[in-house]
């Protein structure tokens, strides 16, 4: 007998999700709170400017 599994629909990443997920995991190591970094992220960085999130 075979057991029929039903798949869920791929989900798209995007980059508010990245920054998320990124800001919450520093925001544990460093004891920062998660909008303060998320807001960092959202209005870029000034020391690595030219790069990019890979999508």
């Amino acid at each position: 007998m075979k057991i029929q599994r039903y798949r869920c629909k791929p989900v798209k990443v995007t980059k508010a999700m990245i920054h998320r997920s990124v800001a919450s995991s520093t925001a544990i190591e460093t004891g920062e709170s998660v909008k303060s970094l998320e807001l960092k992220l959202k209005t870029g960085n000034t020391r690595f400017r030219n790069l990019t999130l890979a999508s």
